[in-house]
């Protein structure tokens, strides 16, 4: 009798070991530049698994985090040619293909983030859709964060304390012109590069959310940081056409239904752990934090919405102003 059941248990290991594991009838590669650690990184994380759930694991998202599959401009390419399938990506970059898109990198354009949100889910789902003719797909906007300055040279109260520091942008001319406006000089390079470039002292500082501040380290490389408060930045996601083209249109509502529970989650998740991300830079004690007046520096900024009112769209700033919260 022993006999007999070592020799079924035996012939049912085996079996399972035959089995076939039954792979998702959907895979999509979604890629980004953050760190998992990060808000969008988190929210990415949380996109996947809710796909996972809706579809009954019949669609998997992998997520690339940290620039695996390249820089946000590889990303955004990589998706026009189908190479890549989803991904996360600012708007600095996406602005190189749909320029009123660049909107959203005005200097303090909203009140809160109440404004930015009603914004971003109205005007800017509504700019969203020539990006389809491009070849992606607009699902909505996470959230980057709110963009403070940091450097390696003085405190900075105020624009005059910029005089001439070489401060990272985006390659993007709004940041570009941000920057002088500032009395900085502003050096575009790849967020890739940016952690070496201040620790060689290539450039004197940068400005990004406390998110990037805090999970990329940059205060073991700067000495100040002031909260400008000077943009807001959104992260949207985006789906190749050529992927989203070969979904049926079960799979398509999966997606975009969890696109929209997950950005819903993340933008919580970033505006709570915003001020925990300053309470950690400064317990680092590495990081001098200051407060600034933030009316001095929106001052110092509103030649950039004449210089670029054609871009964007005067018409789209209108209305991004006639939904503010105050």
């Amino acid at each position: 009798m022993i006999r007999f059941a070592s020799i079924l248990g035996a012939g049912l290991m085996a079996l399972s070991l035959a089995a076939p594991t039954f792979a998702a009838d959907v895979t999509l590669k979604l890629g980004h530049i953050a760190v998992p650690e990060h808000p969008y990184g988190k929210g990415a994380d949380y996109f996947a698994k809710l796909v996972g759930e809706k579809s009954n694991g019949s669609i998997e998202v992998k997520v690339f985090p940290s620039s695996q599959l390249g820089g946000q401009k590889d990303l955004i390419e990589g998706m026009v040619f189908g190479a890549v399938d989803m991904a996360l990506v600012g708007t600095a970059v996406l602005g190189q293909f749909q320029p009123q898109i660049s909107i959203f990198d005005m200097p303090f354009l909203f009140d809160d983030r109440e404004h930015a949100y009603k914004s971003l889910d109205s005007v800017g789902m509504e700019l969203g859709k020539s990006l389809e003719g491009r070849g992606l797909k607009l699902l909505g906007y996470m959230e980057n964060g709110i963009r403070h300055l940091t450097n390696d040279v003085r405190p900075v109260k105020t624009p005059d304390d910029m005089a001439d520091m070489k401060i990272r942008v985006m390659t993007n001319k709004i940041f570009v012109e941000m920057m002088k406006s500032l009395g900085a000089s502003p050096t575009p390079m790849a967020f890739s590069e940016l952690y070496s470039a201040m620790q060689q002292g290539t450039v004197d500082g940068q400005e990004n959310p406390s998110a990037h501040i805090f999970t990329k380290r940059f205060y073991e490389v700067q000495k100040y940081g002031s909260k400008t408060a000077h943009a807001y930045s959104p992260e949207p996601m985006l789906i190749s056409m050529i992927s989203w083209g070969k979904l049926n249109d079960e799979q398509k509502a999966i997606i975009e239904d969890a696109a929209k529970e997950a950005i819903a989650w993340q933008r919580q998740v970033s505006e709570e752990e915003d001020n925990e991300y300053w309470k950690e830079i400064e317990a680092t004690g590495k990081m001098e934090v200051i407060d600034v007046d933030r009316s001095k520096f929106k001052e110092a900024t509103a030649p950039v919405y004449e210089m670029f009112a054609e871009t964007v769209g005067q018409d789209n700033i209108d209305k991004i102003k006639a939904l503010s919260t105050k």
